[in-house]
């Protein structure tokens, strides 16, 4: 484990994609709470040496709907994104660990909906609404101990 990632977080097995190109994201999972970070690199800032606002958004559009329905224990399916409100608080500093947490609100037939904050060393620098399409099943709620690699 890099001394650069927090105590008790592993990285998302889950990297393919667009993931792939803005990762590693980490995990952690206290058995509540499924938190979710990454370290700010130079990649994921724009000329002034702090996090895009493209990236937070993409950060909030990774994490909350990975956290909340895991927390929520709900099989809602893949759960594309139909809306995504942000605020962006303060920024988030090359080199700041930038972590993410997540809460399930409600779901519908057709809709769910949550909410998520982000900090960047510890300071607030993201809240984040989402709604999210519920779609079929994937037949199993997966398991946060089994989303993270050892390293």
């Amino acid at each position: 484990m890099s001394a650069n990632i927090p105590e008790g977080f592993r990285r998302f097995a889950f990297s393919t994609g667009f993931i792939d190109a803005v990762g590693p994201l980490y995990g952690k999972w206290d058995g509540k709470d499924l938190v979710m970070g990454f370290r700010a690199e130079m990649r994921h800032c724009n000329p002034g040496q702090v996090v895009h606002g493209g990236m937070l958004a993409t950060f909030a559009d990774m994490f909350i709907p990975i956290a909340a329905r895991v927390q929520a224990k709900a099989d809602v399916g893949f759960a594309p994104t139909v809306n995504l409100n942000l605020d962006f608080i303060a920024p988030a500093k090359i080199g700041s660990w930038v972590e993410g947490k997540a809460e399930f609100l409600r779901a519908g037939k057709s809709l769910f909906f949550a909410q998520g904050m982000a900090t960047a060393d510890g300071v607030l620098c993201l809240r984040a609404n989402a709604i999210f399409k519920v779609t079929a099943p994937m037949g199993s709620i997966a398991d946060p101990e089994t989303m993270f690699t050892g390293a």
